[in-house]
């Protein structure tokens, strides 16, 4: 019998991860923070973004007609 735990799903996001978790560049999400569009947390120097911050950001996004 095993008693490894199931991974935790991560809370907290670089900029450089969410970029990769959006399939967006980096500097994309930089430009997105600075302009309020995707909130992020920020302790010292360090930024990090929170997962229901990118999910609510995902959700808010408009689909664009063709």
């Amino acid at each position: 019998m095993s008693t490894a735990l199931a991974p935790t799903a991560q809370l907290l996001y670089t900029p450089e991860e969410a970029a990769t978790v959006l399939r967006f560049g980096r500097s994309t999400v930089y430009e997105l923070m600075a302009a309020g569009e995707l909130k992020f947390v920020k302790r010292g120097r360090s930024r990090r973004i929170r997962r229901r911050d990118l999910e609510a950001f995902v959700d808010n996004l408009e689909p664009q007609s063709v």
